[in-house]
């Protein structure tokens, strides 16, 4: 194909601009239709989020009696609703935002780097899933037990200590655990893309794998509560997701040392029939 008949499938400047334009309207509906289906459930999703410090409370309802959440601002409740249903609208219309994306970077791509570019759109998601179910069904019920351990009884010339948790309180720490340990999940995404366009090889990331422990454990303990359990459940995953990305790399590096061959078979092929 001529440079004259590439040139004349281009799309204008201005073409562009309008298509982003009506990509950034759909994911923007997409968006506020999902907001508000979730702002319609928001209860149901915030007694989702509770649930397990709701059980560990209700299991020692027989020593400290039944418990609450509380609320000091007449507007916290509220505001609290409209933060879960951003949050799982955002998620929930995540995969209309990634396809829109694609719809508008794809048709400037060649087939083999459209073919390597989709399942990073599909797995973005699905890790970002995996680590927002492992703190919710892991690293939740182990924190809150530890925290709960500093409550007291009290007893003569002593006050009990017991939690009272503030329902802002206890949303934020929550959204930012599951978007924490969802982010930290995208490591094989990221060394992966890094590794095809050169900017990260297998053996230099195995060759970096003890300090890739420590900066793994120094994550933890940022993200997580101040408690072991916790820590070393965020950074065990973590460092098998980066043993898992070393060898996303490899498989990228022998594929592309294929790609490179064949492709050096093919001029080699052309020279000789000229």
């Amino acid at each position: 194909m001529s440079d004259d008949s590439l040139d004349a499938q281009k799309m204008p400047l201005l073409d562009h601009l309008i298509e982003l334009r009506q990509r950034l309207l759909y994911s923007a509906l997409a968006l506020i239709i999902a907001f508000l289906v979730c702002f319609y459930f928001a209860q149901d999703l915030f007694d989702f989020l509770v649930r397990p410090l709701s059980d560990l409370l209700h299991a020692r309802a027989a020593t400290h009696g039944e418990r609450r959440l509380i609320f000091t601002d007449l507007t916290e409740v509220f505001f609290t609703h409209i933060k879960i249903a951003f949050f799982f609208g955002a998620f929930a219309s995540c995969p209309i935002f990634l396809t829109q994306i694609w719809m508008f970077i794809a048709p400037g791509l060649y087939r083999n780097e459209k073919g390597a570019f989709a399942p990073f759109l599909i797995a973005s998601p699905i890790l970002f899933f995996l680590g927002g179910a492992l703190v919710y069904y892991v690293i939740f019920p182990l924190a809150w037990k530890f925290f709960l351990s500093f409550e007291t009884m009290g007893g003569p010339g002593t006050l009990p200590i017991e939690l009272e948790a503030k329902v802002n309180e206890y949303l934020s720490l929550v959204m930012k655990l599951i978007f924490a340990f969802g982010l930290c999940f995208q490591l094989p995404v990221l060394m992966t893309l890094l590794a095809r366009v050169g900017l990260a090889t297998s053996k230099g990331m195995a060759a970096k794998r003890k300090y890739a422990i420590v900066g793994v454990f120094l994550v933890a303990a940022v993200f997580t509560p101040p408690d072991p359990l916790s820590q070393i459940s965020l950074a065990l995953p973590i460092l098998v997701l980066y043993e898992i990305s070393i060898l996303m790399a490899k498989l990228v590096e022998k594929k592309k040392a294929e790609q490179e061959a064949e492709d050096e078979g093919a001029t080699g092929t052309d020279i000789t029939t000229d």
